[in-house]
């Protein structure tokens, strides 16, 4: 492995100070600010209208919440699988299935006995939004994980139980929103990516599932599902100009992947969502030669 990046120094801390996950937090902040950084100079960005849908009243700890889903041609439609396809991908725990969703900005507005609120503008597809009206199954979903992405940007606590508005298709007005102006390229799914070590039994470590893509022409992410694991404890994670490598404790996970691409292993950096129980990664890529 050409230079490799031991970021496994990072992941010790954690270890050492058992059960509190500051220093992670805190390293999860510092990569999602480089990353909105990244994303508010990038130059590929649209701004889009997006088409009222149906509205959802639900509430936090601070009041009463309005969901308003909305849809857009804009917005790239997720993968076209059937739902008995993405119920039994559901039902194996595979992350692999993503609804592109923009998650709009949180608006003060006033429900209809005059009292404060807040509204946020979700929207999606248009044509995934015509095929959710037909599904229960859909609908109930796009809510779900709707409700999920606006609690882990705005670090809300949202209630679970929602009620449909019969007779108001939003909340307030619906703003613009920015949004890329190009589909992130998908590198490739875990697959081919995959190499195992020789001699490893089938019965040894799980290979998780790995999700990578182009955040930003110089910037790699990536996303390691690890459904087993609470935190960081005992994660070892080696990256290589070329290469990711990642070692789970009591040799519950290996990884080891191949990335066509050269990374910045000195700027890499890696933490532990332990709400989503997924290891993050965020990979400099070095400019290439000309």
């Amino acid at each position: 492995m050409a230079n490799p990046k031991l970021l496994g120094l990072e992941l010790s801390e954690a270890e050492r100070m058992g059960a509190d996950s500051a220093r992670f937090e805190e390293l999860l902040l510092q990569a999602s600010k480089e990353l909105q950084q990244a994303q508010t100079t990038r130059p590929e960005s649209t701004q889009i209208q997006p088409q009222p849908g149906f509205c959802i009243k639900t509430n936090s700890s601070e009041g009463k919440v309005f969901i308003n889903i909305c849809h857009s041609l804009s917005i790239p439609p997720p993968a076209d699988v059937t739902e008995e396809e993405l119920l039994q991908m559901l039902e194996e725990d595979q992350a692999g299935f993503r609804i592109p969703m923009s998650l709009g900005e949180p608006h003060a507005e006033l429900d209809a006995r005059g009292q404060g609120c807040t509204a946020y503008d979700v929207a999606v597809n248009s044509d995934f939004y015509r095929r959710m009206q037909n599904s229960d199954f859909l609908r109930e979903l796009v809510i779900t994980i709707a409700r999920e992405g606006l609690e882990d940007k705005y670090n809300l606590q949202l209630n679970p139980e929602w009620r449909m508005m019969k007779n108001r298709p939003f909340m307030g007005s619906i703003s613009q929103q920015n949004i890329r102006s190009q589909q992130r390229p998908r590198i490739q799914e875990l697959g081919d990516l995959y190499t195992p070590a020789p001699g490893r039994a089938e019965s040894g470590p799980e290979k998780p599932h790995l999700n990578l893509w182009l955040e930003a022409p110089d910037l790699l992410l990536a996303e390691i599902d690890l459904p087993k694991l609470d935190g960081a404890l005992g994660l070892s994670l080696e990256i290589g100009e070329n290469r990711l490598v990642m070692g789970g404790p009591q040799q519950l996970y290996h990884l080891d992947a191949y990335i066509p691409l050269q990374i910045n292993s000195d700027e890499s950096k890696a933490a532990f969502h332990w709400k989503r129980k997924q290891l993050m990664v965020a990979m400099p890529l070095l400019p290439v030669p000309s």
